[in-house]
């Protein structure tokens, strides 16, 4: 069971996974190695499972944000899947869904062409429903 202290931990590295332990120490209150032994202890329990890194798309050129649900009417997904895979340059996440759809999709294309010729080859595979993202709320 987590306590207090490794609920912090888990906030901070959340919001800066390359802090230095002792800085992240001083912040819960702990010595940079006892920081150091909780997170290595959540790591090895599987509470922390990697770290990664949050690119800025527009900062790549990649301004048009969008979530694609995809309907699915085939029992047989795996053309579908396969034009995924090679469409990683604009897929952010893919899910396996219930409810609305069979799958969503989280893209981010550089242009409404990109976005138009994506729909397009998509469409040989599978219905969509898409929702363009205006802003992000913190």
């Amino acid at each position: 069971m987590l306590d207090h202290t490794d609920m912090r931990i888990l906030h901070e590295l959340s919001k800066n996974s390359r802090i230095k332990m002792k800085d992240l120490g001083e912040k819960v209150h702990l010595t940079g190695q006892a920081a150091a032994s909780r997170i290595a202890k959540l790591e090895e329990n599987g509470v922390i499972e990697k770290y990664s890194i949050t690119v800025n798309q527009e900062k790549l050129g990649c301004f048009m944000h969008a979530f694609i649900n995809i309907y699915l009417h085939d029992i047989h997904h795996h053309p579908f899947l396969s034009f995924v895979k090679t469409q990683n340059q604009f897929i952010l996440n893919h899910y396996k869904i219930s409810g609305d759809g069979c799958y969503l999709l989280e893209c981010r294309f550089p242009s409404n062409t990109y976005l138009n010729e994506f729909l397009e080859n998509l469409n040989e595979f599978a219905n969509y429903k898409i929702s363009t993202v205006i802003n992000k709320m913190d």
